[in-house]
């Protein structure tokens, strides 16, 4: 199967990892374990879950986001999804997960303050 992360670490320690395709049963823990193994590796003052690659998530790549934030979290690094697709966007808000994950509410974007996610 082809690695459906990709990791990177940028000059100022912030690690982004790149989400690529599908978010779901076959490739959950390959996501949690590429988020935590970046947390752990690098410590990183931040890191960025970028899903701008990412076509579908289901509820167990919900929950692959969900370890990173815990492993963020335990380790006091703050944790970013990025570039969410309106769909994604959408469902990260239905759950209530956006708020967790660094995203502004759907209100906070029409009334024009800066964000870190964008849309796809």
């Amino acid at each position: 199967m082809e690695n459906s992360i990709r990791t990177t670490l940028a000059d100022d320690g912030t690690v982004t990892v790149t989400v690529l395709g599908e978010i779901d049963f076959s490739n959950a823990d390959e996501v949690a374990d590429g988020i935590r193994d970046a947390i752990s590796d690098w410590s990183p003052p931040a890191v960025h879950v970028d899903l701008r690659a990412a076509s579908f998530i289901d509820s167990t790549g919900l929950g692959a986001l969900i370890e990173g934030y815990r492993a963020a979290t335990e380790s006091n690094t703050r944790y970013l999804v990025v570039n969410p697709s309106p769909t994604f966007r959408r469902v990260l808000t239905v759950t209530g997960l956006n708020g967790f994950f660094g995203l502004p509410e759907d209100d906070d974007l029409a009334s024009g303050l800066p964000t870190h996610a964008t849309g796809a």
